[in-house]
């Protein structure tokens, strides 16, 4: 099953690849995003698979309204249609001929042989006394592969100061008030008024149980990312301290640092567990909840700065 899966996994991106027009490549984006994390919840990995359909939810979403942004200005929706129409053989037959190449190579080359397994086996035996909790994919990245979370952490921060500093709009902040299209729909309305309690209600489950079952930090914050993004559709956010939440987000990736260094590096964490796994439970917590603010911060200014100031 996971074979054929692949297959096809191969095929989306393919078209990711050759295809020429934008919004079908969003498209092709979100079927090779969705593939993706049927293929990881198979394989046994459920938290990965939540985080792979959320940040294609996500993606997908921004590159849509950054198209229909794009296309706004200048009628490129028409250029592009104009000028695909010709040279269907050659755009489709030899990257139709070098999928088959590829799906006949990943069909040959599939690694039938002895997997090592070892320090799998250690982490599955070790992480409840070291770390704590029940889940070991949280106990992993927040114990004894934390050095990846605090790099991945930086590229985040990274990210949101590049984008704030290639940006062309000086101001952080806008102060005339513009509402979205969809503000004139009073069915829209009150089904996000629902959604939106709910998707927080969502995102606090996830950081709150991370430790305990599928979810974690990384999954709370997208969906708390994704009510601001629903916030953005239907209310008026254009009157938003986005520097505040800038420098929340340099706060919270401070403590991302510190509690680790205090808690993992010095060896805390595993003295208190011959006490009591309570203080383990309550560092799990805490580092879901500070990664999950981060997250959180860091997608809103992402979306915020690039979609509501950037393309008005």
């Amino acid at each position: 099953m996971t074979q054929i899966l692949l297959v096809f996994w191969l095929l989306s991106a393919a078209c990711i690849v050759f295809c020429r027009k934008a919004y079908r490549v969003i498209i092709f984006f979100g079927v090779f995003s969705l593939i993706t994390s049927v293929v990881y919840l198979s394989l046994g990995a459920p938290d990965v698979a939540m985080s792979e359909a959320g940040i294609s939810a996500f993606a997908t979403i921004f590159f849509i309204v950054c198209v229909e942004k794009y296309y706004s200005l200048g009628g490129g929706l028409q250029r592009e249609a104009a000028t695909d129409e010709k040279g269907l053989f050659i755009k489709f037959v030899p990257p139709f001929i070098f999928v088959l190449v590829l799906c006949g190579l990943f069909i040959y080359f599939v690694p039938t042989g002895y997997a090592f397994t070892e320090l799998r086996d250690q982490y599955l035996q070790m992480f409840m006394i070291d770390v704590g909790g029940t889940n070991a994919v949280t106990a992993i990245y927040l114990g004894y592969r934390v050095y990846d979370t605090l790099f991945e952490a930086l590229l985040l921060v990274v990210a949101v100061v590049a984008v704030t500093h290639v940006s062309w709009f000086g101001s952080e902040q806008i102060r005339s008030k513009k509402l979205s299209e969809i503000e004139n729909s009073a069915m829209t309305k009150f089904t996000m008024r629902i959604i939106c309690p709910i998707i927080l209600l969502f995102g606090a489950y996830l950081i709150m149980n991370g430790h305990i079952s599928a979810g974690g930090g990384f999954l709370g914050g997208l969906a708390f990312a994704s009510f601001f993004i629903c916030r953005y559709l239907v209310l008026d956010i254009h009157d938003l301290p986005i520097k505040k939440v800038m420098r929340m987000e340099e706060l919270v990736f401070i403590n991302i640092t510190i509690l680790p260094i205090l808690a993992i590096f010095t060896g805390v964490v595993y003295l208190v567990a011959d006490v009591t796994p309570i203080f383990q439970h309550i560092y799990l917590i805490t580092m879901s909840a500070l990664v999950g603010m981060k997250v959180a911060c860091g997608f809103f200014i992402l979306f915020y700065r690039y979609i509501a100031i950037e393309r008005l």
